[in-house]
């Protein structure tokens, strides 16, 4: 199911914008109903008055958003949805002035491999819910696996237009796609020799989360928005979240 999430992705030609606004809103789908209240319930703990899996959300979301301003490769979006690009190849709305150096298109390709690893990460920690429920009951664990499924075809579609859209070529998107698709079941098979604490692992999907939001709110879907009319873009998004909605209701 990953790499048919990602084939889709790799097949949209000219209906980019679509895709976008989809992969964002699959994410923020992920992120809202999936990830923070796995989260809350695996680090409940509180520090200073708030749940520590939200300090780590916020932390996730500024630890993104230093690492682009340090490397300047978001360049402010605000009213600029009519003319927008990142460095590989779209118009942009900036007076003209010298393409960025190689060493910033690397550390910027850098961001996507980044994400598209996080995301891997994350599926590895799916293949452990599905280990984990197994070992709950065969009925809970079918569930789960089903839920997982259908929520791989998303990790399998963000992964490959996650790392394109920030200007890696198609043999690095693909190879991230297959270490997403084999990810769920390497994480599985682990849960046979150890689990992972809960607290840290509420910590860690926390942050991971606030890496999510920050990825899709202000780069996906500025991106999304730059080229074309807005109406097509924000219903796919719409769809992002409500298909994200019913798989964790499945679940």
């Amino acid at each position: 199911m990953t790499l048919v999430g990602g084939f889709v992705a790799q097949r949209t030609g000219d209906r980019r914008h679509l895709v976008l606004g989809f992969a964002a809103g699959l994410m923020l789908g992920v992120v809202a109903f999936d990830l923070l209240p796995e989260a809350m319930e695996q680090a409940p703990q509180q520090v200073h008055g708030v749940p520590a899996a939200l300090l780590m959300f916020a932390a996730g979301f500024l630890a993104i958003h230093v690492v682009e301003r340090a490397v300047a490769i978001h360049r402010g979006h605000e009213g600029e949805y009519a003319a927008h690009s990142h460095s590989h190849g779209h118009a942009h709305g900036h007076a003209p002035g010298p393409g960025p150096g190689q060493g910033e298109r690397q550390r910027e390709q850098g961001v996507g491999i980044a994400a598209a690893s996080a995301l891997v990460l994350h599926s590895m920690m799916d293949g452990f819910a599905i280990g984990a429920a197994f070992q709950a009951g065969t009925t809970v664990g079918t569930v789960v696996a089903i839920a997982v499924v259908a929520h791989d075809f998303a990790d399998g579609f963000n992964t490959y237009t996650l790392t394109r859209l920030y200007g890696n070529n198609r043999r690095r998107a693909v190879t991230l796609l297959f270490a997403d698709a084999l990810a769920p079941v390497t994480g599985a098979g682990i849960t046979l020799l150890f689990t992972i604490p809960e607290q840290l692992l509420g910590l860690y999907l926390g942050f991971f989360g606030g890496f999510l939001m920050y990825l899709a709110t202000a780069d996906i879907l500025p991106e999304a928005h730059s080229p074309h009319p807005s109406k097509g873009t924000l219903a796919c998004t719409l769809l992002g979240v409500g298909f994200m909605w019913l798989v964790v209701g499945l679940a």
